[in-house]
């Protein structure tokens, strides 16, 4: 778990937008150039992907196990995914969250507050929560999104997405790289390994990455984690600033549900 430091600012011509607890802001316009910079940098990364894959053997790594990995199946075992949604899909209340899988404030708010939501109100079937992962940091982000996204097309975006939060490492230093990725993957009962590595390049899971970043922008996400709390089908309020507490996530919740 972390201490709760705010990620250091990017410092690069052009910006991408911060992903601090709050006390940062980043303009829309700043939000769009990040975004392109980054979904130019995962075609880079997704070629390198398929270039890689078909040089290097997995072998290596085709046992490996993730720390923690015990636990992540624990908190999310018997609660129905589908894609990049968590809970019942007749649940009153959604949770929206934008994250960022290499961000330290997501990884805080991920291990921290997560794991007491996720059996009081998603387990029990009163809140929904839809993930959608950007790549406000740079490669690792890309690299980690999309492998994400590769895991959600079996229903295990979860439980990937908390590993890689329980195993993260220093801030775009190649941390996230295909070993990390594949160790990740087979440290989840049931999910199919080599479909997913095809899944990561997939023009598909692309598509669907762009889309989280268009649906970002819309709600004028300033940085990661932005947390957003409603009733299905009404309005959403943001809960925060950044990584907001047990007590602030718990009362958003309990207001939304007394609607």
């Amino acid at each position: 778990m972390t201490s709760g430091k705010k990620a250091r600012q990017q410092r690069r011509t052009p910006p991408p937008p911060v992903r601090s607890t709050g006390s940062r802001t980043a303009s829309p316009k700043a939000l769009a150039i990040g975004a392109g910079v980054i979904l130019l940098a995962g075609i880079v990364a997704a070629g390198a992907i398929a270039l890689t894959r078909g040089s290097s053997s997995p072998s290596s790594t085709s046992t490996t196990t993730l720390p923690d990995s015990a636990a992540v199946r624990s908190l999310f075992h018997g609660i129905p995914q589908h894609g990049n949604v968590l809970g019942s899909p007749t649940a009153p209340v959604r949770l929206i969250e934008y994250v960022d899988l290499q961000c330290p404030i997501c990884r805080e708010f991920e291990t921290t507050v997560m794991p007491s939501i996720v059996p009081k109100y998603v387990r029990t079937g009163k809140v929904q929560v839809i993930a959608r992962p950007i790549a406000f940091i740079g490669p690792d982000s890309v690299s980690g999104r999309l492998a994400a996204l590769a895991a959600a097309k079996q229903n295990h975006f979860f439980e990937f997405s908390q590993l890689l939060y329980a195993n993260q490492g220093t801030e775009n230093t190649s941390w996230l790289n295909d070993a990390m990725i594949a160790a990740a993957y087979n440290s989840i009962p049931g999910l199919d390994t080599q479909a997913a590595e095809q899944a990561r390049t997939s023009s598909e899971v692309s598509s669907q990455a762009s889309t989280f970043d268009e649906q970002a922008s819309a709600d004028n996400v300033q940085g990661t984690p932005t947390v957003l709390v409603g009733k299905q089908g009404g309005p959403l309020k943001f809960v925060g600033p950044g990584s907001p507490s047990v007590p602030a996530l718990e009362a958003a919740l309990d207001r939304a549900l007394a609607q």
